[in-house]
């Protein structure tokens, strides 16, 4: 997820997507997406495996800045808001 201006990236992991997002955007989310205003979906990976969720959580959080901006450029070039798709 991202802030409007584009800045900020987060990653997290949830069972229920839909209602994740929504707690972000009603700012009832984490601290940090209070904070900085983390309400646009970018960026998703569906598994029903919560351990290979939980490790590639990791393996994102872990990366590089720019090898989450090709995450998201690779599928999703014009950063839109993929909420509205769920």
């Amino acid at each position: 997820m991202t802030n409007q201006n584009q800045n900020v990236l987060y990653t997290g992991v949830t069972n229920t997507l839909k209602r994740r997002v929504l707690e972000h955007k009603e700012n009832r989310g984490s601290e940090f997406t209070k904070k900085y205003k983390v309400h646009k979906l970018v960026y998703l990976e569906v598994t029903n495996d919560v351990n290979a969720a939980i490790f590639r959580e990791k393996q994102i959080k872990a990366g590089s800045r720019q090898k989450k901006l090709d995450l998201i450029n690779g599928s999703n070039k014009e950063w839109r808001d993929l909420f509205e798709d769920l």
